[in-house]
């Protein structure tokens, strides 16, 4: 159908404010706004009929009932919505009347035109609303997750501002045994620290079952910096308590809910989470990161290397030993879950690989030895030490014929296995 056609018909309807009737042919003539669209279709139908020009008032429109006039109103309110949030990119969401909807779709049906003709009208304020935005703010729209998003309810008259979360990628060294990665409430009481009306004897009424975590020196720090209401800690996987995390740390994601401030000093900030975890734990590599760093530190395929001190039950042969850490080399380990973990994991057999195994007593003592393993992420190092009453195999007990126990076990490097966590596009500046 010929746009002025389209044109005559809308305008018979009452009056329609230009941004309604260029909505009708929005897809005509780009580089032109809807009011333009609209304003050059006036013109012309006049011209063609050789009739008066007689401009619509947007406030009187049938259609939008004035709310094309607006754009520049809601801009402000959403700026004033966050002032004093720091943020680089957002994106902006109408929820129109129900009216406003209805009254389209009878244009549109008036005009003769299929019902997705054009352009809808919340498409429309978005965009001019966004742009708004954008010149207010020095901001740049994001259609990908953006750091603010803006939800304007015209029927209710009201914006929200969501702030979504940053995040704060890195990696940790744990120096001190019996430090968990994150909180550990207690079973007993399930984290209340009451029994009844009594403290819980299980935790001494503290509702947690060790004063610290990894996650108590670190995410308050971040939190506190970039002024949020909430901190989360994201691990790529977990050592035991008793273990050491060493080497080049452990990846972690430190997630922050509705910050204040994004731009930050992580140079400063990894220097003050150091300071406030005097000596237990240690970062480094802090980084601003993207909200799929997340995904990335939990999900992605990481290979790790353990360094285990072990005692036997028995006397050890170093000829012995070396032969049963070289069928550990290489070997594909089935592994039930373990009596240790059994009442927090599913009971199932899960297979993992050993990379490599290295192993030597110490000197002159053949009960004693330290025990080196890079295996596939998953793997559980004391069982295939121990055997685990025998829901591991092979196991190096099991090799040898005798008891062995880990005493001691410090991870030494947590590496992706196809590639390294810390790629660019994870990353932002």
């Amino acid at each position: 159908m010929d746009v002025l056609d389209v044109a005559a018909r809308a305008t018979d309807t009452g009056p329609v404010c230009s941004a309604c009737l260029g909505r009708l042919v929005a897809d005509r003539s780009f580089g032109l706004s809807n009011a333009d669209r609209g304003s050059a279709l006036r013109v012309s139908l006049a011209l063609r009929d050789d009739e008066d020009h007689e401009p619509v008032d947007t406030a009187d429109c049938w259609v939008c009932e004035g709310r094309c006039t607006e754009f520049d109103e809601w801009a402000e309110r959403a700026a004033a919505a966050v002032e004093g949030v720091e943020f680089a990119t957002y994106n902006v969401g109408t929820r129109p009347p129900p009216l406003i909807e209805e009254n389209e779709a009878l244009l549109r049906a008036d005009a003769g035109l299929d019902e997705d003709a054009g352009e809808p009208f919340k498409s429309e304020f978005n965009r001019e609303v966004g742009k708004r935005v954008g010149r207010v703010t020095d901001a740049e729209v994001s259609f990908d997750r953006p750091d603010v998003q803006f939800t304007i309810d015209l029927a209710e008259d009201e914006i929200d501002a969501k702030v979504n979360s940053t995040f704060v990628y890195g990696r940790y060294r744990k120096l001190e045994r019996d430090i968990p990665q994150t909180e550990w409430p207690c079973r007993e009481c399930k984290g209340s620290g009451r029994q009844g009306a009594d403290p819980c004897d299980h935790c001494g009424g503290s509702g947690y079952l060790y004063d610290d975590s990894v996650e108590e020196y670190t995410a308050p720090v971040v939190e506190d910096v970039t002024d949020g209401t909430e901190a989360t800690f994201h691990g790529a996987g977990r050592e035991d308590v008793d273990a050491l995390m060493l080497g080049t740390g452990r990846p972690f994601v430190i997630e922050i809910e509705e910050p204040r401030r994004r731009r930050v000093d992580t140079d400063r900030l990894q220097a003050d989470i150091n300071a406030f975890a005097d000596g237990a734990v240690e970062v480094e590599g802090l980084r601003l990161a993207t909200y799929d760093m997340v995904e990335r530190v939990k999900e992605h395929d990481a290979g790790k290397r353990y360094r285990a001190a072990v005692t036997f039950d028995a006397d050890v042969d170093a000829d012995a030993l070396a032969a049963a850490i070289e069928t550990l080399e290489g070997a594909t380990v089935e592994q039930y879950t373990p009596n240790r973990v059994d009442h927090r994991r599913a009971s199932i057999t899960r297979e993992r690989d050993v990379y490599e195994a290295t192993a030597e007593l110490e000197e002159g003592d053949p009960r004693h030895a330290t025990v080196e393993i890079r295996g596939e992420g998953g793997l559980y190092i004391k069982e295939l030490i121990s055997g685990d009453e025998g829901r591991t195999e092979p196991s190096l007990a099991g090799l040898l014929g005798v008891g062995a126990e880990v005493t001691a076990l410090d991870v030494l490097a947590v590496e992706g296995e196809d590639e390294p966590f810390e790629r660019e596009e994870f990353f932002r500046e």
